[in-house]
């Protein structure tokens, strides 16, 4: 692993870009910069983690993220957000579609076991290099249909589908160490009209078999008002993906913060990078094993003086999110990346709500900090390529 250089104590300008701060906003982040601090001292100890609850503040939504320990111990896999996703299945009457590319968690398989016990139908879809595991094996076992891509690309969605009225997704796999190692958030949003968007592409990968670019785009609603709020919601590779994204960029006039397990894609980088020249503070945390990489993005930004950090958890850093403007949230199962956009089944959503990117701020705001201050002892583990899916 690189060595991590210790920059600002907090997200600030980079010299290239910067505007002086006034004494009070100083304060204010020096302030944040302390309380961070001090929780991230508590978790290098094995103390207790941030809290996981969900946000609430949406009423149709709950947002949650995953709270790694460092040094890690098997006593604290266990609770958490895979709470959270064990409740949502045990609440489930009538329907219980699942499409997720790893799945390992056996408190999960129990609980989809649990659903079909009591009559609910449960269906799976997961990607086939990882349908191996006892979990995968109990649910077939069980007798509950599990259907794999079985091509080269990945079926790398993270998302279930409750009696055609909830929809939980993100980008935390049902995996234990993406529960428990990673960092990671989740959502589950109460909607019919984006169930019935996510149905659709869930119905063409477990009744069709048709995955990646076999299936045709145009019969989901991409643009969506839920309360009050407008949602987009895109699946790959079929939909224009890196256009909404990019647009919701060049929409950006203040700020723009970034967390991204890989971050490859040229055209979302010339999307930053026209919106640094226009004067937005920008700042990212990128998943170290994949910083390096030729095809990243991150070396691109930091020469252009953009405020770019290697993730500080020793295991990865998996989200795949942007916030703009502390207003609009971009999310989901899709790395920002040539392989989500035009090979992998993927799905992410544009959310324009205050309190949501409020939430992602605060996580942005601990993962940031934590690039900054590492844990110190124990050993990281090795790189890998797992940035390119």
């Amino acid at each position: 692993m690189s060595s991590r250089r210790r920059r600002s104590l907090l997200p600030g300008r980079s010299r290239a870009l910067s505007r002086p701060l006034s004494l009070a906003g100083l304060a204010v982040l020096l302030l944040l910069a302390a309380a961070l601090g001090m929780a991230q001292q508590c978790m290098g100890r094995g103390g207790a983690p941030p809290s996981t609850a969900p946000s609430g503040e949406g009423g149709w939504y709950e947002v949650f993220f995953t709270s790694p320990r460092f040094p890690d111990a098997p006593e604290f896999h266990r609770g958490g957000v895979a709470d959270a996703l064990i409740a949502a299945i045990d609440g489930a009457q009538r329907t219980l579609d699942v499409a997720v590319y790893d799945i390992d968690l056996m408190p999960v398989a129990e609980a989809l076991l649990r659903a079909r016990d009591r009559g609910v139908r449960v269906r799976v879809v997961t990607e086939t290099d990882n349908a191996d595991t006892k979990a995968v094996a109990r649910l077939r076992a069980g007798g509950i249909p599990v259907v794999t891509d079985e091509r080269e690309g990945y079926m790398h969605n993270k998302f279930m589908i409750i009696d055609g009225e909830r929809v939980w997704t993100g980008s935390m796999n049902f995996t234990d160490n993406d529960v428990y190692q990673n960092n990671n958030n989740a959502a589950l949003l109460r909607s019919p009209e984006l169930a019935r968007n996510y149905a659709v592409k869930f119905a063409a990968m477990f009744e069709r078999r048709a995955f990646g670019p076999a299936r045709s785009p145009g019969d989901t609603a991409p643009r969506l008002t839920i309360e009050g709020i407008p949602v987009e919601n895109y699946f790959a590779p079929e939909d224009p993906t890196v256009e909404a994204i990019v647009r919701a960029i060049r929409g950006a006039r203040e700020r723009i913060v970034f967390m991204a397990f890989a971050f490859t894609h040229p055209r979302i980088g010339d999307a930053l990078l026209e919106r640094a020249r226009a004067g937005v503070e920008i700042h990212g945390v990128f998943e170290s094993s994949g910083a390096g990489s030729p095809v990243s993005q991150f070396n691109r930004l930091r020469r252009a003086g953009i405020d770019v950090l290697k993730d500080g958890n020793p295991y990865n850093m998996h989200h795949k999110v942007f916030v703009i403007d502390r207003r609009v949230v971009i999310f989901g199962s899709y790395n920002f990346s040539r392989n989500a956009e035009q090979d992998n089944d993927e799905n992410f959503l544009i959310v324009a709500d205050p309190a949501m990117a409020a939430r992602f701020e605060e996580e942005f705001a601990r993962v940031y900090e934590q690039a900054l201050n590492p844990p110190r002892g124990g050993g990281w583990p090795d790189g890998t390529l797992a940035w390119a899916r």
